[in-house]
């Protein structure tokens, strides 16, 4: 069958339109083809990529080379499931990847389609590390009252013990009680976390940073390099400033205590719009992404999925509840912290919805 000028034309548009991502390649695997969604995912140029061998083109790649040339020497294709593809020290981009073998004139060739799943894998994610956290702070917040009763009472006890046995003997176990007593309501009162909810006014998001820059700069000293990469378009938001600042300065505080000892110790400050952005199920047209991201030794994969738990630390002296304060915070104005972590960089995102979207 033989397509007209205008079938092709057709056909063109329809590769071009599509989100999944089409590249080409020929015998050689040189690229011969790559639509817009390709570009977009693998964060390269048509121009730069169409005549290159594969894996320079697309770095991605360079690990599916050998798989590649044995489907175009044996014409067989091969379909892989959430396949993560690494370009460098980059994130990693999840994907399906179908690969079919295809005739260009009378010359072999492959066609491979390209699903990014990282969003909807993210999405899941975050739905279940949100029903997670629900869970688990439904089960602190009831023990916590099932522990704040009874303090009372030792508390109260101890007091009319020292007043019955005035002496110094007795009032020196009578304040030891006293003290354990007021330490533990202490730390059950940080666990329930802020007992008010968010006083919304508009908020210029590089200010709140600045300040808790300043705050970190004061506590760290010299030792500390701290870094700003701002986008200046971001316009305001609206959400409670002490809130907000309390999130992100508990964050900046754990990333400075993980970069202690470090000669190169650096902490970075970046804001950047993201748009079509999903928050706990909820499609926003833009949100504000905050990243507090620092050089240092990096937290264990073991780790990773647990953070934002109560009483989960890496330090001998952490009390654990950082994180998860900050995470609650956060969740008050509809939004949610991220965390990303390898050797030598970890970066926690805080993502707000924009007042347009």
């Amino acid at each position: 069958m033989k397509f007209t000028a205008r079938a092709r034309l057709k056909s063109d548009l329809v590769l071009e339109s599509i989100t999944t991502g089409i590249i080409a390649v020929d015998a050689r695997l040189c690229v011969g083809y790559i639509n817009p969604a390709a570009e977009t995912l693998f964060g390269v140029s048509e121009g730069h990529a169409l005549g290159e061998p594969l894996h320079i083109a697309i770095p991605h790649f360079s690990q599916h080379m050998e798989r590649l040339r044995h489907s175009i020497a044996t014409t067989a294709g091969f379909i892989e499931r959430e396949l993560e593809m690494r370009r460098g020290q980059d994130r990693p981009i999840t994907v399906d990847l179908i690969v079919t073998p295809a005739l260009f004139g009378k010359q072999p060739g492959l066609v491979m389609e390209a699903t990014a799943l990282d969003r909807h894998l993210r999405i899941s994610r975050d739905e279940w590390l949100q029903a997670q956290f629900d869970a688990g702070r439904q089960l602190v917040r009831g023990l916590a009252h099932e522990i704040k009763n009874p303090l009372g009472g030792i508390r109260g006890a101890a007091q009319l013990l020292e007043h019955e046995f005035p002496d110094s003997v007795h009032r020196e176990y009578t304040q030891v009680i006293t003290r354990e007593a007021d330490r533990l309501q202490n730390l059950v009162d940080r666990m329930l976390g802020p007992n008010r909810m968010p006083v919304r006014d508009t908020l210029n998001v590089h200010a709140m940073l600045e300040h808790v820059r300043h705050l970190v700069e004061a506590e760290a000293g010299d030792w500390l390099t701290v870094e700003r990469d701002y986008d200046p378009s971001i316009p305001d938001i609206e959400g409670d400033r002490e809130q907000l600042v309390q999130s992100a300065l508990n964050i900046a505080r754990n990333a400075m205590q993980a970069l202690e000892g470090q000669t190169d110790a650096t902490l970075t400050l970046r804001t950047r719009v993201r748009r079509q952005h999903t928050i706990a199920g909820t499609l926003h047209r833009m949100v504000v992404q905050i990243d507090i991201e620092d050089n240092g030794p990096g937290i264990p994969q073991t780790l990773l999925e647990k953070i934002f738990y109560p009483m989960v630390t890496t330090r001998a002296t952490g009390s654990g509840l950082g994180l998860p304060i900050s995470q609650y915070l956060v969740h008050g104005h509809n939004g949610v912290i991220e965390c990303h972590s390898r050797t030598g960089c970890t970066t926690f995102s805080i993502y707000l919805p924009l007042p347009s979207s």
